[in-house]
């Protein structure tokens, strides 16, 4: 008789959990350079913005528009990618992102916020005009 060979095993990401050790390889500088990339924008991509701004309003809501849509597109990417490490089983990677999407969810409402508050009308007017 003849013997068979066994069918290939198919290694699915979500069948045996990734190893600790390319877990954390993973999770530990993707969790600096996000981190790192929200505290830079913060300083660098919005501070300077609204400095260089100089009191023109226009431009500093422009600043604060831009730096809110920067803050959306960094949250999606980070959902997405704690739901990719999810898939791969990835434990610390999951906790990693999910961090900083916490991080980047505080700081959109705290930049959304900080945008409705300086926007808010005076307190005799009863809705957006042109004398308010």
């Amino acid at each position: 008789m003849t013997d068979t060979l066994p069918a290939p095993e198919r290694r699915r990401p979500w069948s045996h959990r990734t190893r600790p050790g390319a877990d954390l390889a993973f999770a530990i500088p993707l969790f600096l350079f996000e981190t790192a990339w929200l505290v830079l924008d913060w300083i660098y991509g919005h501070g300077l913005q609204v400095w260089a701004a100089q009191g023109d309003q226009a431009q500093i809501d422009a600043a604060d528009l831009a730096h809110i849509g920067r803050l959306r597109m960094l949250l999606i990417a980070v959902s997405i990618l704690a739901v990719l490490a999810a898939i791969f089983r990835a434990r610390w990677t999951v906790i990693a992102h999910l961090l900083v999407a916490l991080l980047a969810a505080g700081s959109l409402t705290a930049a959304q916020h900080e945008r409705d508050h300086s926007h808010t009308p005076p307190p005799g007017c009863i809705r957006y005009g042109a004398n308010c």
